[in-house]
């Protein structure tokens, strides 16, 4: 299976175990609730989607990467103590509490969550003496004499042998305690991610034109050589920072993240070639509609007349200009959602305001700190309560401040909807100027579809330039299935 029907069927599985029944005892009892056992490569994003699932269901996550630990931090230290058997009193060994254990109780007193996963990465990469605490802990839920809480469930991660050297096969009897998924890598799903995720389009519009690169390890005589899904989302990470900064990448940071030489060199003379692109190409002014009409009928022509490489590079030019706007209108849409959802909650609050915010405020500090809420999510949330003390400091009636401040925000956001608008329907003008009905039109239609961003834009506010070309993209997609019929006949 692939990474996004993994996360659904551990989504499943977690709603499952984690249902009660009219006396509030779970469905399922402990002994049944198999373990989740991941096993993929590298890089593919298998802790990634546990804490989307964590996220999006609002449980608590404790997460550990077992390699590192000793026999003495998964089971805990011994202790001497007496007990008392039978009228006699014996000194005995016991066991302190385990550091993982300690964290599952330590995410609950801080985050407030009762439920939530405990995940454990390379399971089956850790030491010889750790080996059978493992084993116990996949059968019985239990490091060393203490049990993981009630409501937790397990999910563990691990490499097949060919990837990790140190990985070993788990025997029969652990398989057959553990519900197993074998994940493998999957570009069209990855891609749908690395849209959400505003990937760097020069990255994206590579990958269109070598979807065969876009992940592989292999051992050579010189070492292994690889690329994974995480290489490309944290060397796109690095690139938008490079590019803010206006540093020039040589080509032997991207051989840093990209390690296998050939695909490290052909990227980086690709990424050049946009960089250039951008810088001359003035993708901005014509999705703003300010470009001279002769200056964009020229650039138009030299793209009409360009290699295949830099016709998808100016297409990913344009959904990089795109993003920008639809971003821009997301965020702000997000800022008014919580603003007002902020606005009723004040209104009901029985505290003084003061208060009130100091308590949203520690809500929104346990929440980060347990991993609860994602990034872009806190910094609007953060956002909203410096306009709430804002608001509070300057006027005693704060509340009616701010709810002018909210309507402020929705006369801008309907302005940049109109640029939104504005800008796809230029965006697309242009790409039919470049590309007439080619694929790197289908590929910018395409994508646009996967991006949800875009997809809720565009479900809200329409945009005929992209309907018109889906409908393209659907009778070419059902001409190629009517093809491949008529030549297996």
């Amino acid at each position: 299976m692939n990474i996004r029907e993994a996360k659904e069927e551990i989504r499943n599985t977690v709603r499952a175990y984690l249902r009660k029944d009219g006396s509030g005892n779970y469905r399922i009892p402990l002994i049944h609730q198999r373990p989740v056992l991941l096993v993929g490569p590298p890089g593919i994003g298998k802790t990634a989607v546990v804490r989307q699932i964590a996220q999006e269901m609002g449980i608590g996550l404790v997460a550990y990467t077992m390699t590192h630990h000793t026999r003495q931090s998964a089971v805990g230290l011994p202790v001497v103590v007496k007990k008392q058997y039978l009228d006699r009193e014996c000194t005995v060994t016991e066991y302190t509490m385990s550091e993982i254990i300690s964290s599952v109780y330590e995410c609950m007193e801080v985050s407030g969550c009762r439920e939530g996963i405990l995940f454990i990465d390379e399971i089956n990469c850790v030491s010889e003496t750790l080996n059978p605490t493992m084993l116990q802990f996949l059968q019985n839920k239990m490091f060393g004499m203490h049990k993981v809480p009630e409501g937790w469930v397990i999910v563990a991660a691990g490499n097949p042998q060919e990837y990790n050297r140190a990985a070993r096969e788990f025997d029969i009897v652990t398989l057959d305690r553990v519900r197993r998924m074998d994940v493998k890598e999957d570009y069209g799903v990855w891609k749908e991610y690395a849209c959400a995720k505003k990937v760097h389009p020069a990255v994206l519009s590579w990958l269109n034109l070598h979807p065969e690169r876009f992940y592989h390890v292999e051992d050579t005589a010189e070492g292994k050589r690889f690329v994974t899904a995480r290489s490309w989302e944290d060397l796109s990470v690095l690139l938008y920072s490079y590019e803010e900064m206006e540093i020039e990448d040589t080509g032997q940071m991207i051989g840093e993240y990209l390690q296998e030489p050939e695909t490290a060199r052909d990227f980086a003379g690709y990424y050049r070639l946009y960089r250039k692109y951008s810088r001359d190409c003035g993708i901005l002014e014509i999705l703003d509609g300010s470009m001279e009409k002769e200056r964009k009928k020229e650039l138009a022509e030299l793209v009409r007349h360009a290699g295949t490489d830099e016709r998808l590079l100016v297409a990913g030019l344009i959904m990089d200009g795109w993003n920008l706007y639809l971003n821009a209108y997301e965020t702000a849409d997000r800022k008014i959602r919580c603003m007002e959802e902020a606005a009723k909650q004040w209104e009901r609050s029985q505290e003084s305001p003061q208060r009130w915010m100091q308590e949203r405020e520690n809500t929104l500090r346990v929440r980060s700190a347990a991993g609860l809420i994602p990034d872009e999510e806190r910094r609007v949330e953060e956002s909203v309560q410096g306009e709430l003390r804002m608001c509070c400091q300057e006027s005693r009636e704060g509340r009616d401040v701010f709810l002018k401040r909210i309507g402020l925000e929705k006369e801008n956001l309907s302005v940049q909807c109109g640029r939104t608008r504005a800008a796809l329907e230029y965006g697309f003008s242009f790409a039919e100027e470049c590309f007439g009905e080619g694929m790197e039109l289908a590929l910018l239609t395409a994508d646009l579809l996967k991006n949800p961003i875009a997809a809720g834009f565009i479900s809200k506010f329409g945009c005929g330039s992209f309907f018109k070309n889906s409908e393209q993209l659907l009778l070419e997609a059902r001409r190629n299935e009517i093809l491949r019929e008529i030549q297996k006949l």
